[in-house]
């Protein structure tokens, strides 16, 4: 047995160490302002500025890396009130500010991930809730399990896919009790992706994407299946002496509950942002 330990010892130290040696500290900081705050097919906020700041370490084939990042906005601020209570929706509508704490694991492009969502104005910001099937849970903040690769690791195709489930906080759906009662359970919540990032001349890229929501979520707005991103967005990158700055455009389609009165909505300060399906954004971003 231990002759067994000493020679796994040895091979560990062949193949591990100069992993080791490999890896460093780094990070990322920066922000974006945007004309919109779109994410996986919704509209979620008007004008914003979004922060982004990650630190960890980096080696030739694995990183770790811990993250903020944050979106807040004119929009977020305002708490404009929306649609007249003798009008179909909720009368209270309004854009919160939005923390996320991320801390992503990738291993020769297997990527593995957990990020936790807050949403400013409601509960504490750990409040994973008291799960109850029949009263549900009340809070603003949910967890999240990303599993994912990126094929440029071995095949140097530009194409990345995740699957992303909610696992924890406010995240339910009614089901059916079969005796004429409903009541909530944890919808597990879940987005996959599909992502290629097409490099351009000129210093510019092309990134498309599919995403879809495989069951029903309160998340994501569907009852079932649905095709909730189709997405492209491009964009132009300067490299200069101190920082990277970034010009883009994106377009965004939900085909989820398309109609003739949602395809696209030019109010705004009420509910009808919510359910608008097809959605633009322009911004710029800079990185350190």
């Amino acid at each position: 047995m231990k002759k067994t330990c000493i020679v796994f010892m040895v091979l560990a130290a062949m193949f591990v160490t100069p992993e080791l040696k490999a890896v460093e500290f780094a990070y990322d900081a920066g922000a974006e302002l945007v004309s919109a705050y779109l994410w996986r097919g919704q509209y979620n906020g008007g004008l914003s500025i979004q922060p982004d700041v990650e630190i960890g370490y980096d080696g030739d084939h694995t990183s770790l890396r811990f993250g903020v990042w944050g979106s807040f906005g004119a929009s977020d601020w305002k708490f404009v009130k929306g649609l007249p209570e003798t009008e179909d929706g909720n009368p209270n509508t309004y854009f919160v500010p939005e923390l996320d704490v991320m801390l992503n694991f990738n291993v020769e492009g297997l990527m593995l991930g957990v990020t936790h969502y807050y949403y400013f104005g409601g509960s504490p910001f750990f409040n994973w809730g008291k799960f109850d099937p029949i009263k549900g849970s009340a809070g603003t903040s949910q967890t999240e399990v990303t599993l994912g690769y990126d094929f440029r690791n071995k095949c140097e195709v530009p194409l990345t896919i995740s699957w992303n489930t909610m696992v924890l906080g406010d995240d339910l759906v009614e089901k059916d009790n079969g005796d004429g009662t409903t009541s909530l359970k944890r919808a597990f919540s879940t987005y996959i992706e599909a992502k290629y990032d097409q490099p351009l001349p000129l210093e510019m890229t092309l990134s498309l994407a599919v995403g879809f929501s495989p069951w029903a979520s309160n998340v994501y707005g569907n009852e079932h299946f649905a095709v909730n991103n189709i997405s492209a967005r491009l964009d132009k990158t300067w490299e200069l002496d101190v920082c990277e700055l970034t010009l883009f455009a994106q377009g965004m389609l939900n085909t989820n509950g398309i109609n003739k009165t949602n395809i696209f909505v030019w109010e705004a300060g009420d509910d009808k942002l919510y359910k608008q399906r097809l959605n633009g954004c322009i911004g710029m971003g800079v990185w350190f």
